[in-house]
């Protein structure tokens, strides 16, 4: 994968990554760019370590990917971020929520690249074989 490949692929990554520091950081800013109010409670507990959680590691899964040159970690992103996708369509479909179809869009755009750019590392373990074979 090329330097200027990479920086694509680290794009989101970067992005994941702010956005699950933000929610430990601030909330309320966080809530607000995810288009939803800041809950209270142990629903603001949830809500804080379920969407910190799932960004910083969506973030640290492509980098690891990168580091590692192993494209096992960009397929588990891609399995997120089609999950949510689908949770967007279903919650619309069967629970009133508002389609959000520019988030999907994005989900289903960052999907791609990643499965873009998952064509060329190796599957699971064989590039750290291939590194410690010094080939």
């Amino acid at each position: 994968m090329n330097k200027i490949f990479k920086f694509f692929v680290a794009l989101p990554a970067i992005l994941f990554v702010f956005m699950g520091v933000r929610w430990g950081i601030n909330p309320e800013s966080a809530a607000q760019a995810q288009f939803m109010p800041l809950l209270e409670g142990m629903a603001l507990s949830s809500q804080i370590a379920d969407l910190g959680a799932l960004f910083l590691g969506m973030g640290l899964m492509i980098f690891f990917a990168l580091i590692t040159g192993n494209k096992s970690w960009l397929q588990a992103v891609i399995l997120l971020l089609l999950s949510i996708a689908v949770m967007r369509v279903i919650a619309w479909l069967f629970h009133g929520a508002a389609l959000a179809i520019p988030m999907i869009v994005i989900e289903l755009l960052v999907s791609g690249l990643l499965a873009w750019a998952s064509k060329s590392l190796p599957k699971g373990s064989e590039s750290i074989h291939k590194k410690e074979a010094g080939l």
